[in-house]
């Protein structure tokens, strides 16, 4: 079942190709609810193992690059890494035991665990509450598809693992056309989760919008994606804005949605999507440094390509680059 054809000028042509060439059925989620309303239509066994025990790609230790640990991370043993509770395939979700975190994002994080010969321990949680973590120091890290901005560098330190990209989902019919720029969405009713850059987007498109003299966006907030595609499903949306894994994806497993237009995660920028840690910890050379091993070695390469999303791979790793600019 291919993925419906999407129009956007600018679109990440690696992972919607991967994903046209696999018949995907998700079989859980963030939680049931939401594995319920995104397994609509979806009938054949997915090619994804959506069990806990998942059989991760790994690494060998790097002494080298372990010594560059933090010593009261060192002495712990362990790597705890943040994961958002509230992702969805193939980003973080919960395996079809409803209670192990997998995915993606997990994957990358055990290989930088290996390298830096430290027991990898996920423990996931809400979106805000992840960023609170880190800072507290319950969180080593945090592998959730986070985006580099510079408000966020002033309290976090980021090493650099994927490109960022963010893409308009519709319901499949709806007749909306091409979504490239802001007046592709002046006047429609559009669904973002609050407090990401997809909501910085539409926030700044808005703006160009009004003081363009076209009509203002109605921008909707839902808890989870389930409700996302509920809305769209009873027209009570237009568009939901959501990271491109996920959404094609969903395009693919539930046969309802079509991709209308995909942009970088900054709009007009570039944007990158980074394991974060608190700033002047002294992990971030730790985890820049693993990158960079995993990177070259393939086995990074090798977890991408497993969740299909090797169109968003980098060739190094970055600590703090310029990220997205101040609101």
């Amino acid at each position: 079942m291919p993925i419906p054809t999407p129009v956007p000028s600018t679109r990440a042509p690696a992972v919607l190709a991967a994903l046209a060439a696999l018949s995907l059925t998700l079989s859980a989620c963030a939680d049931p609810e939401e594995g319920a309303a995104a397994a609509d239509g979806a009938g054949e066994e997915s090619p994804f193992n959506l069990t806990p025990d998942q059989d991760r790609v790994r690494a060998e230790a790097v002494p080298e690059i372990a010594a560059l640990v933090p010593d009261g991370i060192r002495a712990s043993g362990e790597l705890n890494v943040g994961h958002s509770s509230g992702g969805a395939p193939p980003l973080a979700f919960y395996a079809d035991d409803d209670e192990t975190v997998i995915g993606v994002e997990t994957d990358v994080a055990q290989l930088v665990a290996d390298v830096l010969d430290l027991e990898y321990v996920p423990e996931a949680t809400g979106w805000e509450n992840l960023f609170l973590s880190v800072e507290s120091g319950r969180f080593d890290a945090a592998f959730s598809n986070v985006t580099v901005t510079e408000e966020r560098k002033d309290l976090y330190d980021f090493a650099t693992y994927r490109v960022d990209t963010v893409s308009f989902e519709s319901s499949v019919g709806s007749g909306i056309g091409e979504v490239d720029g802001p007046a592709d969405v002046a006047g429609l009713s559009v669904a973002v989760s609050s407090g990401t850059n997809q909501e910085e987007i539409l926030l700044r498109w808005d703006e160009q919008n009004q003081e363009a003299g076209l009509e203002p966006l109605d921008l909707q907030y839902y808890e989870n994606s389930s409700d996302y595609y509920l809305a769209l499903r009873s027209g009570r949306i237009d568009l939901y804005l959501g990271p491109t894994p996920s959404a094609a994806y969903h395009v693919e497993v539930a046969e309802e949605t079509e991709i209308v237009g995909t942009v970088s995660g900054g709009g007009e920028i570039r944007a990158e999507i980074a394991a974060m840690t608190l700033k002047d910890n002294g992990l971030v050379a730790a985890l820049e440094a693993a990158l960079d091993h995993v990177i070259e070695g393939g086995e990074y390469q090798e977890a991408l390509e497993r969740w299909a999303v090797g169109g968003e791979a980098v060739t190094e790793s970055e600590t703090n680059p310029p990220g997205l600019p101040r609101s």
